[in-house]
C-alpha cells in the first residue's frame, strides 16, 4: 500500500507566497533596485525558514540557497561586504559548490583585497560547468587575481606605459601592500611608522587604498571655501558609511589619532592593517561624529599639487582623503619618504636612503623655505615641529650675520651674491654635513634663481659651489624634490651634457627615483625627468 502524504492549505498558500516574493525579488534585482531586492530576499529567506522547519525539501534548500546568494550580490552591488560575506557563507552551507555563490563571493574578497582567497574562490567556480558561460568575466578575474596577489605579496609594480602613454587611457591597477615598515612610539608625536631593515631611495614602502574621498575642481574665480565646507561634509558621509557597511574599517578607524592624548596611544600591530586581517573587534558602538571630526582632521591626506602635476591634473583640482596606515606618518621638514595618488591608492617611497629604526616623515607643506615661515606653517596646522633640522636652524638663529644675511633675502640683492655671502658664512660658523643641506633648502628660491641664470653662473659661478654639489647636499638633508631636478637638469642642458653624461643622467635618475619611486622603468621615469614635464 502507497502512502500518499498531503499537503495542508496552509502550506499551499506559503508556497504561493514564496513564488510571488521570488518572482517579485528577481525582477527588482534584473532591474538594479539593490536596496528594494535585498528586502524582498530577506522576506523570502524568512518565508523559507519558516516553511523548512515544518517540512523538508531538496527543493526548498535550492531555493534559499539562490536567495542567499542572489542578496549576497545586491549587498555586494552597495559595497555592504561584511553583509555580503555572511550571505555567501549561508548559501554554501546549503550547497558547498554553488557557482553563483563562489563567484560572487570570490568579486567581494577581491574587492576586499584578498586576492589569495578570491583566487580559491574563482578556481573553485571554475571546476562547474556553469563556469563555460561566464568564461570570458571568470577568467578575467583569474588573470586579475593572480597579477594582484603578486603585487600584493612583493610590491612590484611598473607603471611605465601609462606614463609612457601621457597618463592617458586607464589608469594602472594596484593591490594593496605593504612593506618593511612596523607602528612604534614616535619622539615626535604620538605613534609612527618605522623602517625594519635599510632601505633606497625609490623603494615602495607602502600602497593602500582610500576609505573613502572628495574631490572637485573649483570655477575660476572662485575662492573655493563655501566648495571646500561642502566636500568636507561629503567626505565625512562618505567616511561614516564605508565604518557602517564594515566593522573591520569603523575599528580601524577608532585607532587613529584624536589629536589629543598622545602619549597614551595604543600601538597597534600593523598586521591590522593588512586586507587579511580578522576584526579586532574594539567596539560595537558607532562612530561618534564629533570624534570622526577629529579624527579626519588630524588624519586626511589633500590631494595636492605633487600629485596633480605629476597626473597633469586640473590646477583647480581639490581632493581630500583617509588612508589609513599612511596616517601614523608625522611631519619632519627632513622628510624622508613621499607620496604620489594614483586614483583611490596612495604609494609611498623612500625619497632619500632610509636606516633600519628610522622613523619615516613627510613634509606636510612645503619645506624649501626658511625657519621662520616653517614656523608660520606649523602653526596654522596646529603642531610645533622639533625636529634636527629645526634645530639646527633655531641655533643659528642667534648668530647676528646669519640673521642678517636672511634680512636681506628679497630685497633686490643679486641672487648669485646672496648665496656667496651665506656659503661664506657657513664657512665660518663651522656647518658641516647635513647642516649645509638645511640651509640651502631653507634658501632654495635664492640657489635656484641663482644657479637657473646663465648671466649669474658665468659672474659667481667659481665663488659658489658647483650644482652637483647643491643638489646632492639638498637631497641628502630634505630628499628628493621636482624642484631639484629640474634645476640639476637644467644645469646639464645648459652644460650640453643631458643625454651624454653618464654620471651626471645617474644621478639625475636617482634623483627621479627619489621622487617618483622604483615603480616604472628607464624610459619612462626619463621622460618625467625631460626639462618641461614639471612646469605648470
Amino acid at each position: 500500500m502507497i502512502e500518499v502524504e498531503y499537503e495542508s492549505p496552509e502550506i499551499d498558500e506559503e508556497e504561493a507566497k514564496m513564488q510571488q516574493l521570488r518572482s517579485k525579488a528577481t525582477e527588482l534585482l534584473l532591474r538594479e533596485e539593490w536596496k528594494e531586492s535585498i528586502h524582498a530576499y530577506s522576506n523570502l529567506i524568512s518565508l523559507c525558514q519558516n516553511h523548512l522547519l515544518k517540512l523538508h525539501q531538496e527543493k526548498l534548500q535550492k531555493s534559499l540557497c539562490l536567495a542567499y546568494s542572489n542578496r549576497a550580490e545586491a549587498r555586494f552591488r552597495l559595497r555592504e561586504y561584511a553583509a555580503a560575506l555572511n550571505d555567501c557563507e549561508e548559501a554554501l552551507k546549503i550547497e558547498s559548490a554553488h557557482f553563483k555563490t563562489l563567484l560572487c563571493k570570490g568579486k567581494i574578497l577581491f574587492n576586499l583585497n584578498r586576492y589569495g582567497v578570491a583566487l580559491d574562490c574563482f578556481r573553485a567556480a571554475n571546476l562547474d560547468p556553469q563556469a563555460s558561460s561566464s568564461s570570458e568575466t571568470l577568467n578575467d578575474y583569474l588573470d586579475r587575481c593572480k597579477k594582484l596577489e603578486f603585487f600584493s605579496r612583493t610590491g612590484s609594480f611598473d607603471l611605465s606605459d601609462w606614463i609612457l602613454n601621457g597618463f592617458r587611457g586607464k589608469m594602472p591597477e594596484l593591490a594593496e601592500y605593504i612593506g618593511g615598515v612596523e607602528i612604534k612610539k614616535s619622539e615626535i608625536s604620538g605613534r609612527g611608522l618605522f623602517a625594519t631593515k635599510n632601505i633606497d631611495s625609490g623603494t615602495l614602502l607602502l600602497v593602500t587604498k582610500a576609505i573613502a574621498t572628495e574631490r572637485g575642481i573649483f570655477s575660476p574665480g572662485d575662492s573655493g571655501e563655501n566648495a571646500q565646507m561642502l566636500m568636507w561634509k561629503n567626505f565625512i558621509h562618505k567616511v561614516i558609511e564605508s565604518a557602517r557597511r564594515c566593522s573591520i574599517t569603523k575599528n580601524l578607524i577608532r585607532l587613529l589619532s584624536t589629536g589629543e592624548n598622545e602619549n597614551d596611544s595604543v600601538v597597534p600591530e600593523i598586521d591590522l592593517f593588512r586586507p587579511e586581517a580578522e576584526d579586532s573587534c574594539i567596539s560595537n558602538h558607532d562612530l561618534d561624529v564629533e570624534q570622526l571630526s577629529s579624527i579626519l582632521d588630524v588624519n586626511s591626506f589633500v590631494e595636492g599639487a605633487i600629485s596633480g602635476k605629476v597626473l597633469g591634473e586640473n590646477s583647480r583640482y581639490y581632493g581630500v582623503g583617509l588612508w589609513l596606515l599612511a596616517s601614523f606618518i608625522n611631519h619632519s621638514c627632513e622628510p624622508n619618504v613621499r607620496r604620489l595618488h594614483i586614483g583611490d591608492h596612495l604609494l609611498i617611497h623612500a625619497s632619500r636612503d632610509i636606516k633600519a629604526g628610522e622613523e619615516l616623515t613627510f613634509a606636510y607643506f612645503d619645506v624649501f623655505q626658511p625657519l621662520r615661515n616653517r614656523k608660520d606653517m606649523v602653526e596654522i596646522w596646529g603642531f610645533s615641529c622639533s625636529c634636527r633640522r629645526c634645530k639646527f636652524e633655531e641655533g643659528l638663529c642667534h648668530k647676528e650675520e646669519m640673521g642678517e644675511v636672511a634680512m636681506v633675502l628679497g630685497k633686490g640683492l643679486d641672487m648669485g651674491a646672496f648665496v656667496y655671502k651665506l656659503e661664506e658664512g657657513m664657512k665660518r660658523w663651522l656647518v658641516r654635513g647635513k647642516g649645509k643641506g638645511y640651509l640651502r633648502a631653507s634658501f632654495w628660491e635664492a640657489y635656484a634663481e641663482a644657479f637657473g641664470s646663465e648671466r649669474s653662473v658665468r659672474r659667481w659661478g667659481r665663488r659658489i659651489p658647483p650644482i652637483e654639489t647643491l643638489v646632492d647636499s639638498v637631497v641628502d638633508a630634505v630628499g628628493s624634490d621636482e624642484r631639484v631636478v629640474k634645476l640639476l637638469m637644467k644645469g646639464l642642458k645648459r652644460s650640453g651634457k643631458v643625454g651624454g653624461g653618464v654620471m651626471e643622467m645617474e644621478r639625475a635618475m636617482k634623483l627621479g627615483r627619489g621622487i617618483y619611486g622604483k615603480v616604472m622603468k628607464r624610459q619612462a621615469l626619463r621622460t618625467l625627468l625631460q626639462p618641461g614635464t614639471h612646469d605648470s
